[in-house]
């Protein structure tokens, strides 16, 4: 195993086995622990979109909010699903399903097609045109200020799904879909987040379905594989510290060095920055 995977499985945590069951309970235990240290806070806010990831955490989320008010008998504590399409999601159905599998404590839906399209004019006006990658940045970016808005108005803390497959290849936005106040499927690779949906019970599909970020329109339902270069199974196999074809290595860790920066807090003279 070379010293960079070394260094990246120790960063983020990643075991090469686990135990699904251990997993659910620890994630959920972390939620419950963390409201209940934070008494002003009475619950959480994650975007639902119907793929793995949204569909676990919202998934457990749930259960935590439901062993909370069980626990403490009321119902104070409650878990604030959003859904949030620009315009109309070509995969609306397996939201649907995620949401029919997760029984959120109340769902939103806001649809930020407006609030995008608006921003772009505005910066058009101002002499800035965004290209369809940067539109879809500023689609993430919308969709989680939305999520703080909802979560401003119920006390509660924001969710995101970030997890070491996605951490490591930075496929993620930069305050958008990266900005959170908790990431607790952090550590957990693809197929580890898979089998616990699957231990969970989730309808199959929702497992098995391609995953896409789905944010530039002149690439729609781009596969994040595609996008990547480099497969689900690929990323998994070096986070759990196996050997991988040699193109593939070079190329995920290429995708490591270069998106460090999202992966830091904000950069104070007292780092070091260039090393």
């Amino acid at each position: 195993m070379s010293t960079l995977q070394q260094q990246v499985i120790e960063e983020l945590k990643v075991q090469p086995t686990i135990d699904p069951k251990e997993e659910i309970e620890r994630t959920i235990q972390f939620l419950k622990e963390y409201l209940k240290h934070h008494s002003f806070l009475k619950g959480y806010v994650l975007g639902i979109s119907g793929g793995q990831d949204s569909t676990l955490l919202g998934k457990l989320t749930q259960m935590a909010i439901d062993q909370l008010n069980e626990e403490s008998g009321n119902n104070d504590y409650g878990f604030y699903a959003v859904r949030l399409p620009y315009g109309v999601q070509f995969d609306e159905h397996d939201a649907k399903d995620a949401l029919e599998f997760i029984q959120p404590t109340k769902l939103y839906t806001i649809n930020i097609k407006e609030a995008v399209d608006a921003s772009k004019r505005a910066l058009k006006e101002a002499g800035i045109e965004l290209t369809d990658f940067a539109k879809g940045n500023e689609k993430a970016r919308e969709r989680m200020k939305a999520q703080y808005s909802v979560a401003a108005m119920h006390s509660a803390a924001v969710l995101g799904t970030d997890h070491a497959a996605e951490a490591i290849t930075g496929f993620y936005t930069k305050f958008g879909d990266g900005a959170a106040d908790l990431t607790p499927l952090f550590r957990l690779n693809k197929r580890q987040g898979r089998a616990m949906l699957k231990e969970l019970g989730s309808p199959e599909h929702l497992y098995l379905k391609i995953p896409t970020a789905d944010l530039e329109e002149e690439k729609p339902a781009l596969p994040d594989e595609v996008a990547l270069g480099v497969t689900y199974d690929v990323i998994d196999d070096y986070l759990e510290g196996k050997k991988i074809p040699a193109d593939a290595k070079e190329k995920l860790e290429g995708h490591y060095l270069r998106t460090q920066h999202k992966r830091h807090l904000p950069i104070t003279v007292f780092d070091d920055f260039w090393k």
